[in-house]
């Protein structure tokens, strides 16, 4: 067991939530190598004091430039705004340094495209943070799917919706200017990211993207607040995806439907600890969706709780994934989901735009895979 000094690139609600995982992961999973809180930077010298002091890191930095350089910060974890992203990467990469990056992996699908390259001439760890295919009851209901628990996978449908913008008299925002900042930049790639997980390579889409709110106290909103699609699976698979940050009422709508020749699946975010689960089989009478309280028995769950149905949270799945980060390193092996999952996404969301520019249906760029 050794350490591995951990250098940290933004400070607010997701640099806090590494922090606290980087904390605890080596107590959680007794993990090989035990987190270090090397050095915190952030948008100024005296912010990266305040997180210094607040989050447990032993130095603050002036700035990113000087963390990464830092011989002590053995891994980068970037949790800045996502126009930083890809020159933070580009930098950590050329020295070598493993890189955990939050989404969207660029703020474009060219900086997607260059920080893959970049991570794959250095040859270094590389992981995107997608936590909520980390929870113990999507992690099962994969493991069932590929298991062909529910038979030929037939049709998928899946939504990442929330109400933080649903107000129109909401100010605008850094979240209502620049594509990144939209609902395809903020929301969709979470849910993008979990098709791909559970259904494989997405082939070719067919979008329509909205601004429901065109200006936010005079100012203009720059980016979308909705947007839909159709989808096609390469594995022959038909879906539609709904993302929106304006659906009054819904405050973590991560959901999806999973439907196959023998049986189906149902999970919401909103009640992550369930899983819901219908086989095809037994009495008529007696068929129905059951309810999957996660426990023990299912992925990652006993590192946190001993009690089925107890439950785990938002936090926890920082803690994997700050765990599948950490045993990427100690064994030299990027973990799915890497940047090339990352870029993946992004070929989606670039394809779902132009299918809306052009209103047609748009294939997707390969390559994808999970």
């Amino acid at each position: 067991m050794r350490e591995i000094g951990i250098g940290l690139v933004g400070g607010g609600y997701m640099g806090k939530a590494h922090a606290v995982a980087y904390s605890a992961v080596g107590a959680v999973f007794d993990t090989r190598l035990r987190p270090r809180l090397e050095m915190v930077a952030a948008s100024s010298p005296d912010s990266a004091e305040r997180y210094r002091a607040a989050y447990g890191f032993r130095r603050a930095a002036p700035d990113w430039r000087t963390l990464v350089d830092d011989a002590a910060v053995e891994a980068v974890v970037i949790a800045a705004p996502q126009a930083t992203h890809r020159v933070i990467a580009e930098a950590a990469f050329a020295l070598g340094k493993p890189v955990f990056c939050e989404k969207p992996l660029g703020a474009s699908i060219a900086d997607a495209e260059a920080m893959c390259a970049a991570a794959a001439a250095s040859g270094a760890v590389n992981m995107i943070g997608f936590n909520y295919v980390r929870t113990p009851a999507t992690q099962f209901a994969r493991r069932l799917i590929a298991e062909g628990a529910i038979g030929e996978v037939t049709w998928f449908r899946g939504e990442h919706s929330e109400d933080f913008l649903a107000d129109p008299d909401t100010p605008a925002s850094w979240r209502t200017s620049g594509a990144p900042n939209g609902t395809l930049g903020d929301l969709a790639p979470h849910m993008i990211n979990a098709a791909q997980a559970l259904l494989g390579p997405v082939q070719s889409v067919m979008a329509d993207i909205e601004t429901v709110h065109a200006a936010r106290g005079g100012t203009a909103v720059t980016n979308d607040d909705q947007a839909h699609m159709l989808c096609r699976f390469s594995g022959g698979a038909m879906g539609h995806m709904y993302f929106s940050r304006v659906a009054t009422g819904r405050k973590m709508g991560y959901i999806y439907e999973v439907s196959g020749t023998h049986g189906a699946l149902r999970f919401n975010q909103e009640d992550q600890n369930s899983l819901w689960l219908y086989r095809a089989e037994g009495p008529q009478a007696e068929r129905g969706f059951r309810q999957i309280l996660t426990g023990p028995e299912h992925p990652d769950y006993a590192a946190f709780c001993q009690g089925p149905g107890h439950g785990t949270g938002y936090q926890d799945q920082i803690i994997i994934e700050a765990r599948d980060f950490l045993e990427a390193v100690a064994d030299g092996v990027s973990r799915w989901p890497d940047f090339t999952a990352g870029l993946d996404v992004a070929r989606v969301i670039d394809a779902a735009r132009q299918s809306h520019a052009h209103g047609r249906w748009q294939p997707v760029a390969s390559h994808q895979g999970a």
